[in-house]
C-alpha cells in the first residue's frame, strides 16, 4: 500500500503548489477589492463555469470516462483505449461548441435567473456580471476537455501533470493583479482583466494537456462525432453522475444564488471556502483521482479483497491529514483568515465575517473527504443510480437549511447547510456499501480512526493552550501574528504527529518506508 500512498503524495504535492499559489491570489485580491461589489461580482460569475466544469466535466464525464477507459486498456490495450478516446473527443468537443455558443447568446437570461438574481435590482452589478461572465464561460470549453486528458493521464498512472496544470489559473490571476497594483487600475478594469486571465488560462491547460497526451504516445487524430455503441455506454452512465458528481458544486452554486441577497456574502464564502479547500484540494482531490482507476482495473480483474483494501487504505490516510486540518481551521479561524487576507480593503469586520463561514466549511471537511473515498467504489462498479439518489437528498437538505437558516444567520447558514447535507450523504454511501457487503472497514482501520480522532481532539486543546500563550503577539503587528499563527500552527502539528505515531493512529513502519522511497 506504500505505492497507493505515494500516488497519493504525487498527486497532492502537485495540488499543494496549486493551493499555496491560490492563497498568493487571493490576498492579493481581497487587498485590492476587498468585499466590495466587483468582488462580489467576480466570484458569482465565476463560480458558474467553474460548476459546469466540475458537474460535467470532473463529475459527471470523468466518473463515468475513467472507469471505461481504464477497462479499455485492461481489455484491449493501447489501441482500443485510443479508438475510445478519439470516439468520446468527437462527441465531447462538438458538444461543448454548441453548449457554450447558446449560453454565451443567452448571457443576460442566465445571469438574471440563474447566476445572480440578486444583483437584478443593482443595474451597474447585472451589467458587470453579464459581461465577466461571458468573458470567462468559454473556460468552460478548456476545462471540460481538460479533464477528458487528465483522465486519460490517470489512467496510465501519469498524475503530475494533470494536477500540476492548475497552477497556470493562479500565475496568470497573480500577475493581473501584481499590474492591477503597480498601474493603479480601478475596481471594474481590475475585475475584467481577472476574468480575461481566466479565459487565457484555460487554453493555457489545455494545451498543456494535449501535448502530455501526445507524449505518452496516446494521441489521437481528429474525427466526425458519431453515436457509437462506447459513446452511448458512456452517456448513460453520466446521466444519474450529473448530479452524483458535482453535487457539491450543486450545493454551492444553491448557496452562491441565495447568498446574492446579501451585499459581499459571495466574496466572504469565497475567501473562506479558499482555506477550506486546502485540505480538501491537496487530500481529497488526490484520493479521488487516484482511488477510482485503481478500484476500477481491481474490480476488472476480480480482486475484491484488494478493492477493499484499497478503500481501508485511503480511508487511513485521508482522515489522518483531514481531521487535524478541520480541528485546525476551527479553533482559530479568525487568526489564520487576519493573517492571510487582512490588509488593505479587507478589514477587521471582513475578517469576522470569513471565520465564521470557515468554521461552517471546516466542520463539514472530513465529509467531503470521505465522500472522495465511499464516491469511487460505486462508480468503478458502474452504479451510478445509488450515489444519485443520495444526492437528490443531499441537495434537499442543502436547500431547506441554506432557505431556512438564511434571514437569521445569512453567508454562515450557507456554509453550515453545505456540510451538514455532505455528512447526510457520506452516512448513506457508507450504510449502503456495508449492507452490500462491498465495503467493510477492516478492525486496523477503525481503531486507527478512532486513535486520529482523539489526536485531533487534543492537538486542539494544545493550540488554544499556545493562543492563551500568545495572545499579545495577536494583537501587535503583521510580522507579530504571522510569528504566533505559524506557532500555533507548527507546535499543533507536532503534538498532533506525535501521538498520532506514539499510539499507532499512522503506521509507523509505512511512513519510514514511504519516506525512503520519496528520498
Amino acid at each position: 500500500m506504500t505505492g497507493l500512498i505515494s500516488k497519493f503524495a504525487t498527486v497532492g504535492g502537485a495540488s499543494m503548489a496549486s493551493r499555496v499559489l491560490g492563497f498568493a491570489r487571493e490576498a492579493l485580491l481581497a487587498a485590492v477589492l476587498g468585499t466590495g461589489p466587483v468582488a462580489d461580482v467576480f466570484y458569482t460569475c465565476f463560480r458558474f463555469p467553474n460548476l459546469f466544469r466540475r458537474l460535467f466535466a470532473e463529475g459527471a464525464f470523468n466518473i463515468a470516462f475513467v472507469p471505461l477507459f481504464a477497462k479499455q486498456l485492461e481489455g484491449g490495450g493501447d489501441a482500443a483505449a485510443r479508438k475510445f478516446a478519439q470516439e468520446i473527443f468527437a462527441v465531447l468537443a462538438s458538444w461543448l461548441l454548441v453548449f457554450t455558443a447558446v449560453a454565451l447568446m443567452f448571457m443576460p437570461f442566465l445571469v438574471a435567473n440563474i447566476v445572480a438574481p440578486g444583483f437584478v435590482d443593482t443595474p451597474e452589478k447585472f451589467e458587470l456580471s453579464v459581461t465577466m461572465t461571458r468573458i470567462m464561460f468559454p473556460y468552460l470549453f478548456c476545462m471540460s476537455l481538460v479533464a477528458m486528458f487528465s483522465g486519460i493521464l490517470n489512467s496510465l498512472r501519469r498524475y503530475f501533470l494533470a494536477a500540476i496544470v492548475p497552477v497556470l489559473l493562479n500565475v496568470i490571476l497573480i500577475s493581473v493583479l501584481v499590474m492591477a497594483i503597480q498601474l493603479e487600475w480601478g475596481d471594474r478594469q481590475t475585475g475584467l482583466a481577472l476574468a480575461w486571465g481566466v479565459f487565457v488560462s484555460g487554453f493555457g491547460q489545455l494545451i498543456c494537456l494535449i501535448w502530455g497526451v501526445w507524449h505518452v504516445g496516446m494521441g489521437f487524430r481528429l474525427a466526425l462525432p458519431r453515436m457509437s455503441a462506447p459513446v452511448r455506454r458512456l452517456l448513460v452512465l453520466m446521466g444519474p453522475g450529473l448530479l452524483t458528481g458535482g453535487v457539491l458544486q450543486i450545493n454551492l452554486l444553491i448557496g452562491t444564488i441565495i447568498a446574492t441577497a446579501q451585499d459581499g456574502a459571495n466574496a466572504l464564502l469565497n475567501y473562506a471556502d479558499r482555506l477550506n479547500q486546502l485540505p480538501l484540494g491537496v487530500i481529497g482531490i488526490a484520493v479521488g483521482v487516484v482511488l477510482l482507476p485503481e478500484l476500477s482495473r481491481a474490480l476488472k480483474a476480480g480482486d475484491k479483497n484488494l478493492a477493499e483494501n484499497l478503500q481501508n487504505r485511503s480511508l487511513e490516510f485521508a482522515l489522518a491529514l483531514t481531521l487535524p486540518a478541520a480541528v485546525g481551521l476551527m479553533v482559530i479561524p479568525e487568526d489564520i483568515i487576519a493573517v492571510i487576507y487582512q490588509r488593505g480593503a479587507f478589514d477587521v469586520e471582513a475578517t469576522r465575517a470569513t471565520a465564521l463561514a470557515l468554521v461552517g466549511f471546516a466542520s463539514g471537511l472530513p465529509a467531503y473527504v470521505m465522500l472522495k473515498v465511499f464516491q469511487p467504489a460505486f462508480f468503478a462498479r458502474e452504479d451510478m443510480r445509488t450515489p444519485f439518489y443520495f444526492s437528490i437528498i443531499m441537495v434537499v437538505i442543502n436547500v431547506v437549511l441554506s432557505l431556512s437558516l438564511f434571514p437569521v444567520y445569512g453567508h454562515v447558514a450557507i456554509a453550515v447547510a453545505t456540510s451538514v447535507s455532505a455528512w447526510v450523504n457520506l452516512f448513506l454511501l457508507a450504510l449502503t456499501q456495508w449492507r452490500r457487503g462491498d465495503f467493510k472497514p477492516d478492525r486496523q482501520t477503525l481503531k486507527r480512526l478512532q486513535l486520529l480522532l482523539l489526536s485531533s481532539v487534543l492537538m486542539g486543546a494544545a493550540i488554544l493552550g499556545l493562543r492563551l500563550v500568545l495572545v499579545d503577539l495577536l494583537s501587535a503587528g503583521f510580522m507579530e501574528q504571522l510569528l504566533a499563527v505559524t506557532i500555533m500552527i507548527g507546535g499543533g502539528a507536532g503534538i498532533y504527529f506525535a501521538i498520532a505515531l506514539a499510539t499507532g493512529a499512522i503506521d509507523r513502519t509505512r511512513l519510514n518506508r514511504l519516506l525512503r522511497r520519496q528520498a
